[in-house]
């Protein structure tokens, strides 16, 4: 199967936000698949997005969030609903049907949101390590005044392999790090809405939500608590994974994304 990535661009018409221009790459043909970055940006979600394509014979869209590595991001889009309504519009546009979202991050948490939009575009959601509600006695780690290599430290169960050398950084690569750490903080500067747990009963669609075992962004009590509050909710804890299963362990993620009650 041919899972040539090519970037595309649409212009959209967003109904409370207003005109958007999104930037997302495509790969493959098949069941459709919406791939929802975090924090770290669109390269989080790159190899997953690939070896998706690949294994599942699907299309798999990855958009880059308005903002986030230096793209245009209109005034009216502040907020991770705002993003929903944005993908929402984007499923419309490319008349895509028995969609699958999957979401990390502050990614999960516009997954949500979507699906509480109730698109008949989307037929399920994955949430992977998902923020964005509140959670007594478990709150979602702040990362804003945290050097990299910190917030590595909390995001992985072993974060040796993946530390980046930060001195062999072009400044290209160091204006996109500080654009979608800029953008992260204007969509979501307290990691909650506290809305959205009471909302959460809303989606009528099948939901998994998966924990790392060895997340300390988001514990796996915060994720099970997600799971709780959706009625067709199924949560899954994986081992030997932190915040980022998409980088860490994404053979395992697809297994579990494949075949949930597999746990």
């Amino acid at each position: 199967m041919d899972t040539t990535v090519c970037t595309v661009k649409r212009s959209l018409d967003v109904p409370g936000v207003g005109a958007v221009e999104v930037s997302f790459d495509e790969r493959g043909e098949g069941q459709t698949f919406l791939l929802l970055h975090g924090g770290a940006g669109p390269q989080s979600m790159a190899g997953f997005s690939a070896l998706l394509a690949d294994r599942e014979q699907a299309r798999v869209l990855t958009p880059v969030h308005p903002g986030f590595n230096g793209t245009r991001r209109p005034q009216t889009l502040t907020t991770p609903a705002g993003l929903a309504a944005v993908y929402a519009a984007l499923l419309e546009d490319l008349e895509a049907d028995d969609v699958t979202v999957i979401g990390g991050s502050i990614g999960g948490w516009i997954a949500a949101e979507l699906a509480l939009l109730a698109s008949p575009r989307v037929s399920g959601v994955v949430l992977v390590g998902a923020v964005g509600i509140e959670v007594n006695g478990y709150p979602v780690t702040d990362v804003s005044s945290l050097t990299l290599p910190e917030v590595m430290a909390l995001s992985y169960h072993n974060p040796g392999p993946f530390i980046p050398d930060l001195a062999a950084f072009t400044d290209q690569q160091k204006a996109g790090m500080a654009a979608n750490r800029a953008a992260l903080a204007l969509y979501s500067p307290t990691n909650t809405d506290p809305t959205l747990l009471g909302r959460l009963p809303r989606i009528e669609i099948p939901t998994l939500v998966i924990s790392g075992e060895a997340d300390r962004i988001a514990l796996p009590e915060y994720g099970r608590a997600y799971a709780d509050a959706i009625h067709f909710a199924r949560y899954v804890l994986l081992p030997g994974t932190g915040h980022m299963p998409m980088i860490e362990t994404p053979e395992l993620l697809l297994a579990t994304i494949q075949n949930p009650n597999n746990d």
